[in-house]
């Protein structure tokens, strides 16, 4: 009789196991998503990218079947960086997606936080710019940046702001620095609305049209970030026509970890673009007067590219703590 010793056994049956599972279809692989997905936005609810981020969330839920939700994670006056540094410690399998804005792969890696240094994400795509602007109470005893920087040269003036680190509040303290004036004081919120002026919290706030459309009508906007005028404000002059060389775009896209695999990408991607492309989007467009749109990954990586130059610039105006 010839018996078999038990190694040869076992690669004796292992050779029926690997030709049965090598001849199951392919769609009894697990694909992805076959559970929730969180869309992760680092700041409170309701302003722009936490309204077109929950839209994706529920095209992706609809198309595909699973739970999808967006998860607010604000930083506490730190900026979207805490939030970041979650997404960066998930695993890499698409189930965590980030909806970030300029900061998170410009200014996320220089600020200490090692699960953002060095940047761990990659875009899928940006689909909004937004329409931010430096704005003052409608009785402020100045009216323009100009008269802003006059005024600053004799009087104390508290600038509030999303975070010392935030792109859009680098290029304000350099636009100050550039026209020739200090802020008196500056502090950073998780939410610059109406109420922050009407309260006499700040004196101006480097914010967004979203937060205080509700009162634009009753206040001072002295510029607007970026290089293109807004719908909603197309009398006030942007940074870039006062300070040309301050230009930068302020966006928000998605992102995910370095090490995602294509095919996931690829399925967030075709549903984020058909939302942006969808009429209620822009419907949304015409109301806030944001630029909305869908910019894929490649397009993304190149505006990454040209706006990190730009921040250099933007970092030589602003003095070293």
């Amino acid at each position: 009789m010839n018996y078999l010793s038990n190694g040869e056994t076992m690669k004796h049956l292992a050779l029926p196991v690997a030709a049965l599972m090598a001849s199951l279809p392919v769609a009894a692989l697990a694909e992805y998503p076959e559970q929730p997905v969180e869309f992760v936005v680092p700041f409170p609810p309701g302003d722009l990218e936490d309204i077109l981020t929950r839209m994706i969330a529920d095209e992706f839920q609809a198309e595909y079947g699973v739970a999808a939700a967006v998860v607010n994670k604000p930083g506490g006056g730190g900026g979207p960086f805490p939030g970041a540094a979650e997404v960066a410690a998930a695993p890499a399998d698409g189930y965590t997606v980030g909806s970030f804005v300029i900061d998170i792969p410009l200014v996320g890696p220089d600020i200490g936080i090692p699960a953002l240094s060095p940047n761990p994400f990659e875009p899928i795509g940006i689909f909004l710019t937004y329409p931010f602007v430096i704005a003052a109470a409608g009785d402020a005893p100045f009216s323009t940046m100009e008269e802003l920087a006059t005024y600053a040269n004799e009087n104390d003036v508290f600038l509030g702001h999303f975070g010392t680190f935030a792109v859009p509040t680098q290029v304000t303290f350099a636009m100050a620095a550039e026209m020739g004036f200090e802020w008196g004081a500056e502090a950073a919120f998780d939410a610059l609305d109406c109420n922050a002026l009407a309260s006499g919290d700040v004196d101006v706030m480097n914010t967004t049209l979203q937060q205080i459309r509700p009162c634009l009508d009753d206040l001072t906007i002295l510029a607007s970030v970026g290089n293109e005028r807004t719908e909603l404000t197309p009398d006030v002059p942007t940074v870039a026509e006062i300070t040309p060389d301050l230009n930068i775009a302020l966006w928000n896209g998605l992102f995910v970890h370095a090490d995602t695999p294509q095919d996931v990408r690829d399925k967030i991607a075709v549903v984020a673009e058909r939302v942006m492309n969808s009429d209620e989007v822009q419907d949304l467009r015409e109301q806030t007067g944001a630029l909305i749109y869908w910019q894929d990954a490649e397009e993304a990586t190149q505006q990454i590219e040209q706006d990190a130059e730009t921040l250099v610039r933007v970092m030589e105006y602003v003095p070293a703590e």
